[in-house]
C-alpha cells in the first residue's frame, strides 16, 4: 500500500537552509520579523492510503517512456561520465515545475527535514542557536530537551563537536544541523566556553525527540481579549491550540484575536479542526474538487469551544493555504472579522507519492473552495517567477499601503449569508484593511536590523548582563511591565557599532528604537513570552482588533 499525502501548498516563507529546495517567496518590503533558526517549510495535507498509482518503485511508468530512453541513451553514449540518478531527479523536478508552482519533487536527502515542521518534532540535542562572530552560540536550550537536562545554558559557545574544532572555521547553519542532529539515542560530545569559566566544559549529550511548536504565543491582551498566534498548521497544532485556549479561558478570555499572519499553511485536516472550533454544527468549512478527484466537502461538527464569542482573524500577504481555508470559512459564514491585508492566494491541492528510495513527488490534483464557492488561487499562467514575484507587484502597485489599490476579479463575485460581497481569484480580501507600516521605524533602524547588528548587540549585551537583568526582572511579565530602554543601552549599542567600524550612531530620539531594543532584549531573556507582548503594543492590526472587539457584544 502506498502512503500518500493531500497537500494544498508547498511554499517556504522563511529563509532557511532546511527548505532551500522549495520556491521561496520574496518580501516586497522590509517588515520586522522574528524567526527562529529551527523553523521550516509549510504545507497543507492529511494522510490517507489509496491504491497504487501506475508508477512503479523507481517512479517510472511500467511501459517505459521517452525520459527513460533519453537517460539510457545519454548514459551509454555521452562524451563524459554522467550520474544517471542525478539526471533523472533533475528531469522529474523540471517536469513538475512546468505544471504549476506547487507540484514539486523532494529528493530523499531532503525529505525528512522537509517534513519535520509538520510532524511537530525532530531528532537532535534541542537548542536554539545562532552563529555569532563565527561561533555557534546557544540562544536557548529547548525546555525539556537533552541539552537543558544535561545543563547547557543560554550564552554557551560551542567550540568543538566530537573533538573537532568548529569555532572560527566559517561554519554554516547547514553544517551545524549535520553535526548536532541525528537519530534519538545517539550521542554527541560538545566542548563549550561558558562565561566566567577559564576552561572548556565537555558535555556528552544523548540526542532525543525535540518538539517543534507551531503555536508561537498565547496570552491575554486585556482582561477578556485573548491573543493566539499560529505560525503553521502541523500535526500538533490543534492540540497546542486547545491547550492555549483552555489556559486563556481560565484566565477570563471571552473574545479572541487569532493571528495567522505569515502563516504559510499546514495540514488540511488541522485547518478544518481549527475552523470547526468557531463554527456551528453543519456549516461548511471547505470543499475540494479536481478533474480526476470527486468533490469532498468538510463541514463543522458539534465540537467547538468558541462558536458564539467575538472573534478577529489577522491575515496578510504571507498567509496561505491552511490560513486561507480558516479565514475564508469564517468570513464566508459571517463568523469573524478579518483584519489585515490580502492573503497570498493559494488554492491548489497536492497529492504526495512516496517513492521507495525515500524521495517524493507532490502533484497538484485539485482545488479547494471556500463555503461560498470561491477558489482563491491566484493566476500562475505567466510562469513561476511571476507567480512568486506577485507580492512585489502588490508593493509596486501600492496595494500594501492603500485599500483602493487592491486588485480583485469582479467577475468572481460571491455573497455571504448576511449579504457581504467577497471575491475569488486571488486570496482573501480582509473586511478591515491595515496598511503595512513603512514609517514605524527610522530607515537607520531598519538598516540596524537587517545587517544583523541589532540582533548581535542585544544578545551580547543581554548575555553580559543576564544575571543582573534576571535578578531585577525574574519573569517575562515583570520585564514587559517594568523594563525601559535607557541611555545605558544606547551607549552600549553605539560602542558595539564602533567596534564593528559602523559610523552610524543612535539615540533614544530615533523613532521606535527604544521599543524595538526592549523587545529584542526581552526575546533573549524570555523568548516569545516577552517578545510578542512588547512588539504587539504598537501593532496597528492588533490595536484595531482590540477596538473592534471592545465594541462587540457577547
Amino acid at each position: 500500500m502506498t502512503l500518500n499525502i493531500y497537500f494544498c501548498t508547498a511554499i517556504s516563507y522563511k529563509f532557511n537552509e532546511k527548505t532551500s529546495h522549495l520556491q521561496s517567496k520574496p518580501k516586497a518590503y522590509l517588515p520586522l520579523v522574528y524567526a527562529l533558526v529551527l523553523t521550516g517549510g509549510v504545507f497543507i495535507g492529511y494522510y490517507f492510503k489509496q491504491k497504487s498509482t501506475g508508477i512503479n518503485d523507481q517512479g517510472n511508468t511500467a511501459s517505459g517512456s521517452k525520459i527513460n530512453s533519453l537517460i539510457n541513451y545519454i548514459t551509454n553514449h555521452y562524451v563524459d561520465t554522467i550520474n544517471a540518478d542525478q539526471l533523472e531527479e533533475k528531469s522529474v523536478a523540471s517536469i513538475l515545475k512546468n505544471l504549476d508552482p506547487h507540484s514539486d519533487y523532494i529528493p530523499a536527502s531532503e525529505f525528512e527535514i522537509t517534513n519535520e515542521p509538520l510532524e511537530g518534532e525532530f531528532d537532535g540535542i534541542g537548542i536554539e542557536f545562532n552563529i555569532l562572530n563565527d561561533t555557534i552560540t546557544v540562544i536557548n536550550p529547548i525546555v525539556g530537551g537533552p541539552s537543558e537536562k544535561i545543563g547547557l545554558k543560554a550564552g554557551d559557545k560551542i567550540v568543538k563537536v566530537n573533538n573537532k574544532l568548529v569555532a572560527n572555521t566559517g561554519i554554516s547553519n547547514k553544517e551545524v544541523f549535520k553535526l548536532l542532529r541525528g537519530k534519538s539515542g545517539t550521542e554527541v560530545k560538545l566542548s563549550i566556553i561558558r562565561k566566567g569559566q577559564l576552561k572548556l566544559i565537555d558535555f556528552n549529550i544523548v540526542r532525543g525527540k525535540i518538539p517543534l511548536y507551531s503555536l508561537d504565543v498565547a496570552y491575554l491582551l486585556t482582561k477578556d481579549i485573548g491573543y493566539i498566534k499560529i505560525s503553521r498548521f502541523a500535526e500538533t497544532t490543534y492540540d497546542e491550540y486547545l491547550s492555549a485556549f483552555n489556559k486563556l479561558t481560565k484566565q477570563g478570555m471571552k473574545k479572541l484575536i487569532l493571528d495567522l499572519r505569515d502563516n504559510g499553511g499546514g495540514y488540511l485536516n488541522i485547518a478544518v479542526d481549527l475552523a470547526d472550533e468557531f463554527l456551528m454544527n453543519g456549516l461548511q468549512i471547505v470543499y475540494t474538487e479536481g478533474l480526476h478527484q470527486r468533490k469532498k466537502t468538510y463541514n463543522a461538527t458539534t465540537k467547538g469551544g468558541f462558536e458564539n464569542n467575538p472573534l478577529v482573524v489577522l491575515i496578510d500577504e504571507g498567509s496561505a493555504s491552511a490560513s486561507e481555508i480558516v479565514s475564508g470559512a469564517l468570513q464566508d459564514n459571517d463568523r469573524a472579522t478579518i483584519i489585515g491585508r490580502r492573503s497570498f492566494g493559494k488554492g491548489l491541492v497536492q497529492d504526495q507519492l512516496n517513492l521507495t528510495d525515500g524521495s517524493a513527488i507532490r502533484l497538484t490534483i485539485a482545488r479547494y473552495y471556500t463555503p461560498t464557492g470561491r477558489c482563491i488561487q491566484k493566476p500562475y499562467d505567466k510562469g513561476n517567477d511571476a507567480y512568486y514575484e506577485e507580492e512585489l507587484e502588490r508593493y509596486n502597485h501600492g496595494e500594501l499601503y492603500n485599500k483602493d489599490s487592491i486588485k480583485v476579479d469582479k467577475s468572481k463575485k460571491y455573497t455571504t449569508p448576511k449579504g457581504k460581497v467577497v471575491y475569488g481569484g486571488g486570496g482573501i480580501v480582509p473586511d478591515i484593511f491595515i496598511a503595512a507600516d513603512s514609517a514605524k521605524y527610522d530607515k537607520s533602524i531598519n538598516l540596524l536590523v537587517y545587517t544583523g547588528n541589532l540582533n548581535a548587540f542585544t544578545f551580547n549585551y543581554t548575555d553580559n548582563n543576564r544575571a543582573r537583568l534576571l535578578n531585577k526582572y525574574p519573569t517575562a511579565k515583570a520585564f514587559v511591565e517594568k523594563f525601559n530602554t535607557s541611555d545605558t543601552e544606547i551607549t552600549a549599542l553605539n560602542n558595539f557599532l564602533k567596534s564593528k567600524k559602523v559610523t552610524q550612531t543612535y539615540s533614544l530620539s530615533n523613532k521606535g528604537l527604544a521599543h524595538l531594543m526592549k523587545a529584542f532584549i526581552g526575546r533573549v531573556l524570555f523568548d516569545k513570552d516577552a517578545y510578542y507582548p512588547i512588539i504587539n503594543k504598537t501593532d496597528e492590526a492588533i490595536i484595531k482588533s482590540i477596538e473592534v472587539l471592545d465594541n462587540s457584544k457577547i
